[in-house]
């Protein structure tokens, strides 16, 4: 018996040009008993075609029941503080970085000046304010000192 025709359909196979009445052709060819020994192992690739096996009408219940989706979800609470954390995380983290922007930038901003003459400005200031308070005080002490006693006490009376 000369089995050309099957060759043939096996070489497109494998090339991927056969359609599903030729693909069901060779399926029907290797369940067969007897298959010619040159061509036996092909028989086991199309055999296993034969042997499908039904998923059942309960086939979706089974795997959503495996994979937990067959419950009902559990409502999740969100109150106000929870909505606002990610909020309140951000500001937080701008505010540190602005104080250390702030921190950072405080040494370049005033300088690196010798103690020494700092000290000596800051007493030069000291003295300046003394002497432009010094007449305002001596104008008040000489203001109370020419009020008479008199005067005085005719207000209160």
């Amino acid at each position: 018996m000369d089995y050309k025709y099957i060759e043939q359909l096996l070489e497109r196979y494998w090339e991927g040009e056969t359609t599903l009445q030729e693909e069901a052709i060779l399926r029907a060819f290797f369940s067969q008993d007897d298959v010619p020994a040159h061509l036996m192992k092909y028989k086991s690739l199309f055999d296993c075609g034969l042997q499908e096996e039904t998923l059942g009408d309960d086939f979706d219940a089974r795997i959503l029941d495996s994979i937990g989706e067959g419950m009902e979800p559990k409502a999740k609470i969100v109150t106000l503080a929870s909505r606002l954390k990610p909020l309140f995380k951000a500001a937080a983290i701008v505010a540190i970085l602005l104080t250390i922007g702030n921190a950072a930038q405080a040494p370049w901003n005033y300088g690196w000046d010798d103690p020494q003459d700092e000290y000596a400005k800051y007493r030069q200031q000291q003295v300046d304010t003394v002497n432009i308070l010094s007449p305002v005080q001596a104008e008040n002490v000489t203001d109370s000192v020419m009020t008479p006693k008199s005067e005085e006490s005719s207000y209160i009376e």
